[in-house]
């Protein structure tokens, strides 16, 4: 099979698909994630954590997310996707955080993640604002090349190499459409041998500390500029 034919077989979308309504479930999904946030305190318990998201996604009737809703504190940081957390971990109050969600609003699917701090702890601020400079340096060389979603996050390694992070390739990208994209194709982005197109695709970088037990996630569509300011 040809690049080309091969690119339009895993782009492919359903028939409810609608790249307006894929957008404001995007701003959904950033939206609550925020709000999560905003909610979460040093000394809670990250399975309460967990119920709080479910509650505040619910409310908002994004009920039937196509992944779990992942609110990870300090330690399991590092897990990687589907992995259990380690139970009954209390977030501190120099610590981070990170949170996870794959809602479905109606028939469309939102997919994002970002890592926050309590505190004033150095070291886990840069973690956090790294996975984003990773996150944004990945986006702005599919926008200035020709880059396959392989070269993408060879690219990604790279910059998290120099900037002294493990990069996680367990989270290496995925489409995302209207629901369930993994029945077109829930593969990584990274195995990928043609440029992703924009809205059709997610960018994930989850980094971890090499010696110490924390990480950092941010996680977005590739979108042009504009839509990060």
């Amino acid at each position: 099979m040809s690049t080309v034919l091969s690119q339009n077989a895993l782009e492919a979308v359903g028939e409810k698909y609608d790249a307006d309504k894929m957008m404001i479930v995007r701003k959904m999904t950033r939206d609550v994630i925020h709000e999560i946030a905003n909610a979460v305190k040093p000394g809670m318990v990250e399975e309460d954590a967990v119920e709080m998201a479910k509650d505040l996604l619910a409310e908002k009737g994004m009920l039937r997310g196509w992944h779990d809703v992942y609110v990870r504190f300090g330690s399991n940081t590092t897990k990687t996707f589907g992995a259990l957390s380690d139970p009954g971990i209390v977030l501190g109050a120099d610590d981070l955080f990170l949170i996870d969600i794959g809602p479905t609003w109606k028939d469309w699917e939102g997919d994002g993640g970002d890592t926050f701090v309590t505190g004033t702890n150095a070291d886990k601020a840069r973690c956090m604002r790294d996975a984003r400079e990773i996150f944004h340096a990945t986006r702005k060389h599919w926008l200035a090349s020709g880059a396959t979603g392989k070269e993408l996050y060879d690219f990604a390694t790279a910059q998290a190499d120099q900037r002294g992070w493990a990069l996680n390739m367990d989270l290496s990208g995925h489409r995302l459409a209207d629901f369930p994209h993994a029945a077109i194709y829930e593969g990584p982005m990274a195995e990928v041998d043609f440029k992703p197109s924009r809205q059709l695709w997610v960018l994930e970088i989850h980094i971890r500390h090499p010696q110490h037990a924390y990480g950092a996630f941010f996680e977005d569509m590739l979108l042009e500029d504009q839509y990060f300011q």
